[in-house]
């Protein structure tokens, strides 16, 4: 029996040949990824290959035409190598799908199949150095010039920015308008006037590349206008319904690993002549642990469903999203204690863990900004 309700056996099938992938081709070399600070391109190259990047994508466009639960298996199974594989979940469940919602026939021909094969690795610029939770009041222009837009700005914290050659950019269309002044353009790696800035050093993720890109007086044709123009804030706010569900999944993710890592540990290793997992303390931790990540999955298995049935779950995606990466950080600490000194130390995984957990409240929309969207839809 699969791991959710709605899984089959293809689902199993897959799981198990993405697993064995992983276990052959990134889990022997992660950690000199953390080190090296970068996931390398060949290593997307092979995902492509296997039809683990985007396979939701129609087969007219060189997908295999999966629906969003074969993506939820791919998040689990990356997350569960390390959180420096997130850049892969961006890319096919975040980024992706912006060019397949909103994208023309044209578009989505020039730029999907390489997007599948993992020629394209995109990425999503929308914050700004003073811009973040604030989208409405990004500054980065883009300004009608015949049949191009000349882009000016400075986007920070872009996931994939090292390694992206296209990326979807929120821009300002009409500096006078605050929502409604907002684009999305696709702009291309090789487009004359857009630079990346330094790969930014981050307290963990430590092998997810994260930049700061540039864009000065950037040329870039009409044609990679993403849908309508002034229609940009809309569109992103339709699309991080499923990037919260995302993020979600892989708190939920590292709450189960870090849980099977103490486990383990606790079962092993011995004090005052028993064995830690003895101990009524240890065992009442271990229990409170248990029971949040229960509670987790069954919640986030009801709003997978949901959000594949199409029904609106923002509210639930805002509170999944809080709620499993407060936990998750909350776990983090706990499983540290409970591996003691040796849980400080970079050589056990459960250092590395409490190090990528915390950035989940931040990005993907703010803790705090779930809770405001929350209050707002409880009409208070």
């Amino acid at each position: 029996m699969g791991r959710y309700r709605f899984e089959t056996g293809e689902h199993e099938l897959f799981r198990k040949s993405l697993r064995k992938f992983l276990a052959d081709e990134a889990v022997p070399y992660y950690e000199d990824w953390e080190k090296e600070r970068l996931i390398p391109r060949t290593f997307w190259k092979k995902l492509g290959e296997k039809g683990f990047l985007c396979p939701q994508v129609d087969e007219a466009y060189g997908g295999l035409g999966l629906d969003f639960s074969f993506g939820v298996i791919i998040g689990e199974e990356m997350e569960r190598v390390g959180a420096g594989l997130t850049g892969v979940g961006l890319h096919n469940d975040i980024v992706v799908p912006y060019i397949e919602s909103y994208g023309t026939a044209e578009q989505k021909q020039r730029w999907l199949p390489q997007c599948v094969t993992g020629d394209y690795i995109t990425a999503i610029a929308m914050t700004e150095p003073g811009a973040g939770s604030d989208l409405a009041n990004i500054k980065t222009t883009a300004n009608r010039d015949g049949n191009h837009y000349i882009v000016n700005g400075q986007k920070t914290f872009i996931t994939n920015g090292i390694h992206t050659n296209l990326v979807v950019v929120a821009v300002k269309t009409n500096p006078h308008e605050r929502h409604k002044g907002i684009s999305l353009l696709v702009i291309e790696g090789d487009t004359l006037g857009f630079t990346k800035g330094r790969k930014l050093e981050k307290v963990g993720m430590h092998s997810q590349d994260t930049a700061e890109l540039y864009f000065e007086d950037c040329r870039v044709p009409i044609s990679n206008l993403l849908g309508e123009e002034g229609m940009g804030f809309r569109y992103l706010m339709e699309k991080l319904q499923q990037e919260r569900l995302v993020v979600a999944l892989a708190a939920q993710t590292a709450a189960e690993d870090m849980f099977e890592l103490t486990k383990q540990y606790i079962q092993e290793r011995t004090a005052f002549g028993a064995k830690i997992a003895s101990f009524q303390n240890t065992q009442f931790k271990m229990v409170e642990m248990a029971t949040k990540i229960e509670l987790g999955k069954t919640f986030l298995e009801s709003l997978i469903e949901e959000h594949m049935a199409g029904k609106d779950v923002v509210t639930k995606v805002s509170m999944a999203k809080y709620w499993i990466t407060e936990t998750a950080r909350e776990i983090a600490t706990e499983c540290m204690q409970l591996h003691g000194g040796y849980g400080y130390m970079e050589e056990y995984k459960i250092a590395r863990r409490y190090r990528d957990i915390p950035v989940m409240s931040i990005y993907a929309g703010t803790n705090e900004i779930m809770k405001v969207i929350i209050a707002k839809n409880l009409g208070l």
